[in-house]
């Protein structure tokens, strides 16, 4: 819907602060017969009388002083936000060091890089892929993607969605093995496992009949790295405890079969976009935090259900 009440307080301000119609036409680069048709539209639309007009001139009523003073302010505060983004968006240059998590870096993170490096020109952007922990100091990352619950509490964070994870098979591991009703009988089922220096992902929670459940996932198959497994598992080597970003679209085509769905608990461990504190003002960063934020609002697999 259009809305021209900004254009209708800047040429009522031109008139008054100029002394006529026809020097604000000027000033604004319009014609005489847009400047008067203008405020006669502000006056019909407010229902009141803003200017008293003579042969020599024009002269404002009490309202329209009120008016005046409301416009100028309104006007200010527009022009002060667009200076203030215009100085931003001149900052908005440089280099950005950015780590996330193999999996979730190459199926949601790289996808949208190339409209922001479109959106900013001035900026440039290094993506480092990888299952560990950087130090953002050490590492000079300026933002870190983490999933699950943060463990350093110097640093600030903005929640970017929420992480589940499913337990899943392949269909033709499930096909010889027989769909699992109990978790002794996905015990009997092989395992998919993170290797040694993430063996805490290799315990996997259950609930069953309000009770909660410890699984031991363990595997003739570890890897360190998350994108391997998931394909591991795709291939049909074993049962995997998988992030909800690459199992809810593999179950939907059905590539991967969900186990123990009624037993899976909800999590409310997210995945969130780490900062050092004092890097929040920088606006480069800034920028890249709020598109991240923006672009998993409402992520496409998140409660969904085959």
């Amino acid at each position: 819907m259009r809305d021209d009440r900004l254009v209708e307080m800047r040429v009522f301000r031109a008139v008054v602060e100029s002394g006529g119609f026809s020097t604000a036409a000027r000033l604004l680069g319009a014609s005489q017969p847009f400047v008067s048709q203008t405020i006669q539209r502000l006056e019909a639309r407010l229902a009141t009388k803003l200017l008293h007009r003579t042969t020599r001139g024009q002269r404002l009523t009490p309202a329209g002083e009120r008016f005046l003073e409301a416009a100028r302010h309104a006007l200010d505060t527009v022009e002060r936000a667009e200076a203030t983004w215009q100085q931003e968006a001149a900052w908005l240059d440089g280099r950005l060091r950015v780590s996330a998590p193999i999996a979730f870096g190459l199926d949601r993170v790289t996808p949208l890089i190339p409209d922001f490096l479109a959106r900013h020109p001035g900026l440039s952007l290094d993506l480092r892929l990888t299952d560990d922990h950087e130090d953002l100091i050490a590492d000079g990352i300026d933002v870190a993607i983490r999933m699950g619950p943060l463990t350093d509490s110097t640093l600030r964070h903005r929640r970017l969605c929420r992480l589940s994870r499913l337990v899943v098979a392949a269909p033709s591991l499930v096909h010889r093995y027989g769909v699992p009703m109990t978790l002794d009988a996905l015990g009997q089922m092989p395992m998919i496992a993170w290797d040694a220096t993430r063996e805490h992902l290799n315990r996997w929670n259950f609930v069953k009949d309000g009770t909660q459940l410890s699984f031991h996932a363990r595997s003739r198959f570890r890897g360190n790295q998350g994108m391997s497994l998931f394909q591991m598992c795709l291939a049909g080597v074993g049962v995997m405890r998988v992030a909800e970003h690459l199992a809810r679209p593999a179950i939907r085509d059905g590539r991967l079969v969900e186990l123990l769905p009624d037993h899976v608990p909800s999590d409310d461990t997210a995945i969130q976009a780490v900062f050092l504190p004092e890097r929040d003002i920088v606006p480069r960063i800034r920028s890249l935090v709020d598109m991240l934020v923006d672009a998993f609002r409402a992520p496409d697999w998140e409660g969904r259900r085959p």
